[in-house]
C-alpha cells in the first residue's frame, strides 16, 4: 500500500507568524529530538505569495535533515484543500518524486527540505533544463491514482470555486491592509464578464479530449529545485495539486516563462522550444507509464495544439486567483497588476489560440 494511505502525525499547535521561533522549537522537539534548541538555525524565505516557509536546519541548510516549516497564508483555506495538499504530498513522496511531509500543525506543515537552488526564470529557455523539468514532469504524470474509480480534473470546480467566492466578496470590505494597489475596481473585469468567459472556455476545452494525469498544476520556476551534482529537478509546493488536464499542467508552465514580479509574455517559449519541450516529455510519460518510448510528430503536434488551447485556462484561472488575492492578501505584491497581465494575454490570445485545430 502506499504511504499516501498512512494517517499524518499532527501536533496541536499555532505557530505565531510574527515571532515563530518558540513555537517551531516545540515542533522540532519532537521532529528532532536530538536537536538542540541553541543550535538550531532558522531561515526564512521569500519566494512564495502566500505562505511563509522557514528552513530549520544544524550547521548547514543542505544537511540531510533540514526541515521546511510552511506557515499558511491569510485565508488561504477558502481556496486551497489542504487535505488534499497532504494526499498529494505523501503519493508523490510515495513514487520518489517528492519530500516527505513530517506532521500538520494547527495553521502549517513541516516537510522534508530539498537539495538544490530555486530556478530562475531566464535559465527555463536552456534545453539542458528545460528537458529535465518535462521529464520530470512525464514522470509525475503517470502516477496513478490509489483508486479504481474515474478521476475528475479539478479545473473547472476550482475554477468556479474562484468566481464564487469572488462573487461574495465583492461588495465586501478589502480584508488586507498591505497589498499594493495599482488599479480601480473598474478596470477589472466585471463578475458577469468573468463568469461567461469560463463558460466560453469550459465549452471549448471540454471538446478536446486532454487526459486526466497528476498535475502540480502550479509549476513557476520558483517551485522547481535544481540539483546541479545529481543533474535533476524536482518539483515543491503542492497546495494546487491534483487529478488534471493534462494540457492544462504544461500550458501552465510555458506560461510561467513570462515571470511573476515583472511579467513579460515576450519570454513565453517559441513554438520551437515548445515541440522540444514535449517531444522530451512525451517519451518520459510514455516510459514512465511502461509504454514503447517513440514518439511521433503527430503526437507532438496535436499535445501543441491542445496546449495553447489549455494555457488560455491557466491564465484565466490565475487571473481570477490574483483578483481574489487583492482583497484579502496582506503580503506586499501588487495582485491586481498581476490579474490584468494574465487576464489580458487570456484574452489577447483566445481567438487565435480557438482557431487551431487538432488533427
Amino acid at each position: 500500500m502506499l504511504r499516501s494511505e498512512e494517517k499524518l502525525l499532527h501536533v496541536n499547535l499555532h505557530v505565531d507568524e510574527h515571532e515563530p521561533r518558540k513555537d517551531i522549537l516545540d515542533l522540532l522537539s519532537r521532529l528532532r529530538p536530538q536537536w538542540k534548541a541553541q543550535d538550531i538555525q532558522l531561515k526564512t524565505f521569500t519566494e512564495g505569495l502566500t505562505n511563509q516557509l522557514i528552513g530549520c536546519y544544524m550547521g548547514s541548510l543542505q544537511e540531510p535533515d533540514c526541515v521546511l516549516v510552511r506557515l499558511y497564508g491569510k485565508l488561504t483555506e477558502l481556496y486551497i484543500n489542504r487535505n488534499r495538499e497532504v494526499e498529494m504530498f505523501q503519493l508523490l513522496h510515495a513514487h520518489g518524486c517528492g519530500p516527505e511531509i513530517y506532521c500538520s500543525f494547527n495553521n502549517g506543515i513541516c516537510y522534508e527540505f530539498v537539495r538544490g537552488k530555486v530556478l530562475d526564470d531566464e535559465i527555463l529557455h536552456q534545453p539542458s533544463i528545460y528537458r529535465l523539468i518535462a521529464v520530470e514532469m512525464g514522470r509525475i504524470h503517470s502516477i496513478k491514482p490509489n483508486t479504481d474509480r474515474p478521476v475528475e480534473p479539478l479545473l473547472w470546480k476550482d475554477m468556479s470555486h474562484l468566481l464564487a467566492l469572488l462573487q461574495s466578496s465583492e461588495h465586501q470590505p478589502e480584508q488586507q491592509p498591505c497589498a499594493q494597489r495599482s488599479l480601480t475596481v473598474e478596470e477589472l473585469p466585471n463578475i458577469e464578464t468573468l463568469s461567461a468567459e469560463m463558460e466560453s472556455l469550459k465549452r471549448h476545452l471540454s471538446q478536446i479530449h486532454s487526459p486526466t494525469v497528476l498535475c502540480h498544476n502550479d509549476l513557476l520556476t520558483k517551485n522547481i529545485i535544481y540539483n546541479e551534482a545529481e543533474g535533476m529537478v524536482k518539483f515543491i509546493d503542492y497546495e494546487y495539486a491534483g487529478y488534471n488536464y493534462q494540457a492544462f499542467d504544461i500550458g501552465n508552465h510555458f506560461n510561467e516563462f513570462a515571470g511573476v514580479n515583472e511579467v513579460n509574455f515576450g519570454q513565453y517559449p517559441s513554438q520551437e522550444l515548445q515541440r522540444e519541450w514535449l517531444e522530451a516529455y512525451l517519451e518520459s510519460f510514455k516510459l514512465s507509464a511502461g509504454s514503447e518510448a517513440t514518439v511521433t510528430e503527430a503526437e507532438v503536434a496535436r499535445l501543441y495544439v491542445q496546449v495553447c488551447k489549455f494555457s488560455l485556462a491557466s491564465n484565466f484561472f490565475w487571473g481570477l486567483w490574483a483578483i481574489l488575492q487583492s482583497r484579502f492578501s496582506s503580503i506586499d505584491f501588487d495582485f491586481q497588476r498581476y490579474a490584468m497581465a494574465r487576464l489580458n494575454f487570456y484574452f489577447e490570445k483566445k481567438e487565435e489560440y480557438f482557431m487551431l485545430t487538432i488533427i
